[in-house]
């Protein structure tokens, strides 16, 4: 860790990779918290190094990873394409430097565990932004099934439809993406389903993937644009989960995350379409009572949690093994 860090008050030292609409998204909020110093920034686009310097005028822009990690960081926001994010964050491990990742921190459970892994051994924070779990309303849903408010969980429906899909040629690679819809959107089901519920075990996986209406048998055959799965879990639990891209559903997205149980229900659904206004209910019988609605600032939440984190001088957290689970729950949606 850098002598930054060393210094009593000092804000921790971090650096950007990848600058696109995510990285300038998630550098700003951690611009606006003042958790941290932004110290260097590296993206292949000129243009997108120049609007991300906005946020950061004493920046310093470099050509590389090496390079930036030669700046003498205590931390680094990885916001490249997701074929890169094992390895970048492997070498920023290495060098001592903590690590916040967009997702997916790997494109199987195997990449997922070789960076564990290295943050274990490094003794170093790392982070993913898994986003939707700081959102009010998910958050709200969490502490009311993990305090018995729903009784016992025996049903989740999980929903992510994304009439638009990516527009980045690498995320129909199979080999560079590792999956389509689900790793895209399904990561983000099966997080919260798991997270929610206390990670239990997952006892078995059956799904159906298709690419433009067609099944696909094995990833190696394209990656899908449309899957649906059911799992069984330790406890009992029935978990449905569907996903897509560009699904010709009437709106710009479909997002709904609903928990049953013996004593009552509750969801967690976007408003009118929407991929940032949710609203989180509670359902007894016919009744609604409403938890959570819009506004709500959520996008950058996980990044200043992870920041602040990080200024407490806080290394690796065991809960960062729960990442290989979901992973190894996707390898078999994707199987």
């Amino acid at each position: 860790m850098s002598a930054s860090m060393g210094r009593q008050g000092a804000r921790p030292r971090v650096g950007f990779l990848g600058m696109g609409w995510i990285g300038r998204n998630r550098m700003e909020a951690l611009v606006r918290s003042e958790q941290v110093q932004v110290v260097g920034l590296c993206d292949p686009s000129a243009a997108a190094v120049r609007e991300a310097r906005s946020l950061a005028p004493n920046a310093e822009c470099v050509a590389s990873l090496d390079a930036l990690l030669d700046l003498g960081l205590d931390g680094l926001v990885i916001a490249t394409p997701g074929a890169v994010h094992s390895e970048q964050s492997l070498r920023a491990l290495a060098r001592g430097v903590s690590v916040f990742c967009q997702k997916p921190l790997g494109r199987t459970a195997a990449e997922v565990q070789r960076v564990v892994d290295a943050a274990r051994a490094a003794d170093r924070l790392l982070g993913l932004d898994l986003s939707y779990r700081f959102t009010a309303g998910m958050r709200q849903l969490r502490e009311r099934i993990q305090a018995g408010a729903l009784g016992d969980i025996y049903a989740v429906n999980l929903v992510f439809h994304n009439a638009y899909g990516p527009d980045k040629p690498w995320f129909h690679d199979p080999k560079l993406a590792g999956g389509g819809c689900v790793m895209d959107l399904g990561i983000h089901l099966v997080d919260l389903a798991l997270w929610v519920l206390g990670f239990p075990k997952v006892e078995t996986v059956t799904s159906q993937r298709f690419s433009q209406g067609r099944p696909l048998a094995s990833r190696e055959q394209g990656v899908e644009d449309f899957a649906a799965a059911q799992l069984q879990l330790g406890t009992g639990t029935a978990v449905q989960l569907a996903c897509s891209w560009k699904l010709p559903a009437g709106c710009d997205a479909v997002i709904e995350a609903a928990f049953y149980g013996t004593q009552g229900g509750a969801a967690f659904r976007n408003v009118d379409g929407s991929f940032y206004d949710f609203t989180a209910d509670a359902f007894q019988g016919t009744r609604r009572e409403r938890l959570s609605e819009p506004p709500d600032a959520w996008g950058g939440r996980a990044a200043v949690a992870w920041a602040t984190r990080l200024g407490r001088g806080e290394r690796f957290d065991a809960e960062t093994e729960r990442l290989v689970d979901v992973a190894a729950t996707l390898d078999r949606l994707c199987a």
